[in-house]
């Protein structure tokens, strides 16, 4: 009887001794293309808009107070609500000289400007600009607060 033929000795043509070629895994982004690019497309103007719009509204380019009477202050908008006013500034009993758009995002602080429609008040505000759409409001000029003044 002949003894068996060690593996080093084995021929390299015989089948079972033959390693099956493994092809390379693809990488993720080229396993999951299609996931990877709706991303792209979508999530990261996505994250841009927030990441702007955060800046944008915690930033503040100037801050001050404005005295006169509020003629107007509505709800608006059909996905995004803000309260949108209008405060008329005087340089002389009865003579209006300028008009001071404004937004307001607290709804209890418009509820209390609402009350006061018609009295000479003055308001806090502070101005954001770049803000990038009008759903935080159609002005840059944002009411902080409000108080009544003496006529």
């Amino acid at each position: 009887m002949s003894a068996p033929i060690p593996p080093s000795d084995a021929s390299d043509d015989a089948p079972e001794t033959r390693a099956a070629p493994v092809a390379p895994r693809k990488s993720f982004v080229r396993r999951h293309w299609l996931a990877t690019t709706m991303l792209l497309i979508v999530g990261l103007p996505a994250v841009v808009l927030a990441l702007w719009a955060t800046i944008a509204l915690s930033w503040s380019y100037s801050s001050g107070k404005r005295a006169g009477y509020v003629q107007k202050i509505s709800r608006k908008g059909y996905v995004c609500k803000t309260w949108e006013g209008t405060l008329y500034t005087d340089i002389a009993r009865g003579f209006r000289s300028d008009s001071f758009s404004f937004t307001v995002r607290s709804d209890s602080l418009a509820r209390v400007i609402e009350t006061l429609s018609g009295k000479r008040v003055a308001v806090d505000y502070e101005q954001h600009i770049y803000v990038p759409t009008s759903c935080f409001g159609d002005t840059e000029y944002f009411v902080k607060g409000v108080s009544v003044l003496p006529d």
